[in-house]
């Protein structure tokens, strides 16, 4: 599968968010790949979670939800979960409006604090998106009330050594969905260690997107 790569610049409360899309018309189902703390090259080198969701036939939006000047002057500004949960709904509602996107089945993928924002944008929509996959993250930064609200299906996926896991397990257990916990073995290879992480989130994006697709289809 082929896809085309097209940066984007998305409006969102104000600001202009960075992105990089990676579509083909023959894709399953759109997977969003959220950075809440920094900014990743776009485009240069396809990085190994988008790789493998390309490879399990989705499309991509790999997302910014901070601004570079967010980033740079306010370290805070990756805890502040309300904003970052507002501009995931205004991502999703930017695919809904784009026609080669709006039937896809949509998936988020988030680490760091993006995790919790995801949780609340999933509780919010519940109808919009059909899995969520936290890698590792601080998904309990979400609030134990949207945790016991969620219903869209999430895995959690935890590398060996997580200094949060103790606390990612007791957020787990609060969950009120289908809910998946993955511990990850040690690959002792940081390359091999990635790609096991990107399979992780593309095979339970596959899982629950597919079956999405073909119930609507």
């Amino acid at each position: 599968m082929k896809l085309r790569n097209t940066p984007i610049s998305m409006p969102a409360q104000g600001v202009w968010l960075d992105g990089l899309l990676s579509h083909a018309p023959d894709v399953r189902g759109l997977a969003i790949h959220l950075h809440s703390t920094g900014h990743p090259p776009l485009g240069a080198v396809t990085p190994p979670l988008e790789a493998e969701l390309h490879a399990h036939g989705f499309a991509t939006l790999t997302l910014d939800l901070l601004t570079r000047q967010e980033v740079a002057r306010d370290p805070d500004a990756p805890y502040n979960i309300p904003r970052l949960t507002e501009r995931i709904l205004c991502a999703a509602e930017w695919a809904l409006h784009q026609p080669p996107l709006a039937a896809l089945p949509l998936g988020l993928i988030a680490q760091d604090t993006g995790c919790a924002a995801a949780i609340r944008a999933a509780v919010k929509v519940p109808e919009r998106f059909t899995a969520l996959a936290c890698l590792d993250g601080r998904a309990d930064l979400a609030g134990a009330e949207p945790l016991r609200t969620l219903r869209c299906p999430v895995r959690f996926v935890i590398s060996p050594g997580n200094a949060s896991s103790a606390i990612l397990e007791k957020a787990f257990g609060l969950v009120g969905g289908p809910r998946h916990w993955l511990a990850l073995p040690d690959a002792r290879d940081p390359r091999l260690q990635e790609q096991l992480l990107a399979r992780a989130a593309a095979t339970w994006l596959e899982q629950h997107g597919v079956a999405a697709q073909s119930a609507t289809g």
